[in-house]
């Protein structure tokens, strides 16, 4: 690690834990790189077309919940 990268980890290690938190998320995203439109273009097609799809689909949590711990499914 480079003296300038030590500086930053020491100063960040300094802010609060929210703060942190916030920090690591951001550079964690910075890695991926720019997200691509035409990725998120799809992505939100795909979500759109599937809930087009299946509207009458939607099960509460609680009956998914019961079938799981009853090992039954509907």
């Amino acid at each position: 690690m480079t003296e300038r990268a030590r500086k930053v980890l020491h100063e960040a290690l300094e802010l609060s834990l929210p703060e942190r938190a916030e920090l690591a998320a951001d550079l964690l995203a910075s890695l991926d790189g720019e997200p691509e439109a035409d990725v998120e273009a799809a992505w939100a097609a795909e979500v759109e077309r599937r809930a087009r799809e299946s509207p009458d689909k939607d099960v509460p949590w609680e009956t998914v919940s019961a079938e799981m711990l009853s090992g039954t499914s509907s």
